[in-house]
């Protein structure tokens, strides 16, 4: 382990850290360099949609707030009736909102 950590210390004191910053900065301006795409799950989107935290939107459906967090990482799929709430919900969000809120 010593070895390794000589090594990353002599390889460090190489580097000028302002440059490679200059440098990936120039690239990003360029177009360059890595991009990242995140899709928002269905349950995601719908939330948002309805302006509402994860913990007033699992109380409103009725779910606790660790279901509603495994549907919106995709660690569980929704059943039927939940995918055609959230399609409804993302549609059109003020009238869900407004149902919901007078059940």
């Amino acid at each position: 382990m010593k070895k390794l950590s000589r090594q990353i210390l002599e390889r460090d004191a190489r580097r000028d850290i302002g440059a490679e910053v200059l440098q990936a900065i120039g690239e990003i301006k360029a177009g360059g360099g890595r991009r990242f795409t995140v899709h928002a799950s269905q349950a995601t989107e719908a939330r948002i949609k309805l302006g509402l935290s994860q913990a007033d939107c699992a109380a409103m459906l009725g779910v606790s707030v660790r279901t509603l967090q495994d549907g919106e990482q995709g660690r569980r799929e929704p059943g039927g009736a939940v995918k055609a709430l959230l399609k409804v919900t993302v549609a059109a969000p003020k009238m869900v909102r407004k149902v919901l809120a007078a059940a």
